[in-house]
C-alpha cells in the first residue's frame, strides 16, 4: 500500500489506545509502519531496477525481526538526547522500553500485512525464498481506508482533546472497519476469480492458468480480471459485485509472440531481467519501424501502463 495509508494505520493504531503505553508512543508506531519501505532507495537506481530490489529483504523475516530493534534504539536515544538538552517536552510520557519495543514490532508487522493485500506482490520470505505472494484484495492507494482510518484519527483527537474517556472509542472502531472491508473485498476478489475461471472454460472450452482480480480505484465492487492460458493469451473482463462478470466487454491483450529470445533481450538491456522477475502475467509486443525491430516487455496486470513505461521495457533488436 501507498506510505499515507502505512501511515494513517500506525497512527490509528496509536488513538486505539497504545499511544498511552510510553513515550514516543505514536511516533514509533507511525516510523515502524512505514520502516520495511527504506528498500525506497533503488528507485534512484533509473530504469527498472528497482522491481528486483523493491518489496523483498526489508519486507522478509530478518528485516520484520531487526527493523523494530534498531527503532527502538534509536527513539531512546532520540528522548535521551531531547533530555540532556533541556528539550524534552514535560507533558511526553517516561519511556517504557518494553512497550517501545513491542509497538516498534506491532507497526513494523502493519506494513506487510498491507502490502499483501495489492496485486503489485510482496516476497514475504526473502531472503529465504524469493517468491512472491500476491492478495489481490485491495487497490494500491484505496481512499475508502484513507477515510475510515482519518476519520477515526480526527474524532478520537477531538474527543480527547474534550477530556472524554471514550476517546479510544473512534480509533478502535475504524480500524475494526477496515477489517471488515478488507474481508469484503476478499469476498469480492474470491468471487470474481471463481466467475472468470468459470466463465473462461464455458467460452474457450480450457482450463486458465491463471486468474486475476485486480482491484480498481474507488469502485470497490469492481474488479477487472485478469485470464491466462498456457499459450501466453491473456483476456481482461470486468466484473462488478451482484452483477457478476460481463464477458461482452472482455479485452484481448495481444500477448503471444514467438521466437522472442528473452536471453538476448536481458544480455542487450539491463532492465529487463528485473521487469521479468517481477512480472506476475509477462508478455511481448513486438513492432516494425523504418525496418528496425524492437520487443516491449510488459506485465498484463499492468498493460494500460505501457505508453508511460513504468512498468514495461523497451528495447531494440536490430533489423
Amino acid at each position: 500500500m501507498d506510505n499515507f495509508t502505512h501511515s494513517l494505520a500506525g497512527w490509528a493504531l496509536s488513538r486505539a489506545g497504545l499511544a498511552k503505553k510510553t513515550g514516543l508512543a505514536t511516533a514509533t508506531l507511525v516510523i515502524a509502519a512505514n520502516l520495511p519501505d527504506i528498500d525506497a532507495f533503488a528507485t534512484l537506481l533509473g530504469g527498472h531496477q528497482h522491481l528486483a530490489i523493491r518489496r523483498g529483504i526489508t519486507h522478509g523475516p530478518i528485516a520484520i525481526l531487526m527493523l523494530p530493534l534498531l527503532l527502538t534504539w534509536a527513539m531512546i536515544v532520540f528522548d535521551g538526547w531531547q533530555a540532556q538538552r533541556d528539550k524534552r517536552p514535560a507533558a511526553r510520557l517516561p519511556i517504557h522500553k518494553g512497550w517501545l519495543l513491542g509497538l516498534a514490532y506491532i507497526g513494523t508487522l502493519s506494513h506487510p500485512a498491507l502490502d499483501y493485500l495489492n496485486n503489485y506482490g510482496i516476497r514475504l520470505l526473502e531472503p529465504f525464498s524469493s517468491q512472491w505472494f500476491y492478495g489481490d484484495t485491495l487497490f494500491i492507494i484505496d481512499v475508502w481506508v484513507w477515510s475510515a482510518l482519518a476519520l477515526g484519527i480526527w474524532l478520537s483527537r477531538r474527543r480527547e482533546k474534550a477530556e472524554q474517556d471514550n476517546w479510544r472509542n473512534p480509533a478502535i472502531i475504524s480500524l475494526a472497519a477496515v477489517l471488515v472491508y478488507i474481508g469484503t473485498n476478499g469476498v469480492i476478489s474470491n468471487r470474481a476469480e471463481n466467475a472468470g475461471n468459470t466463465e473462461y472454460q464455458r467460452q474457450k472450452g480450457e482450463v486458465p492458468t491463471i486468474v486475476i482480480a485486480n482491484a480498481v480505484p474507488v469502485r470497490f465492487w469492481y474488479r477487472d480480471v485478469l485470464i491466462g492460458d498456457a499459450q501466453g493469451f491473456y483476456s481482461e473482463a470486468p466484473f462488478q459485485f451482484g452483477r457478476g462478470l460481463d464477458w461482452n466487454n472482455v479485452r484481448q491483450i495481444n500477448t503471444h509472440v514467438p521466437n522472442v529470445d528473452y536471453e538476448l533481450l536481458k544480455a542487450k538491456n539491463p532492465d529487463v531481467a528485473p521487469l521479468l522477475f517481477w512480472a506476475r502475467t509477462p508478455f511481448a509486443v513486438v513492432k516494425e519501424h523504418d525496418g528496425k525491430r524492437s520487443v516491449t516487455i510488459g506485465d498484463a496486470r499492468f498493460s494500460s501502463a505501457l505508453t508511460a513505461d513504468r512498468f514495461a521495457v523497451t528495447t531494440e533488436t536490430g533489423n
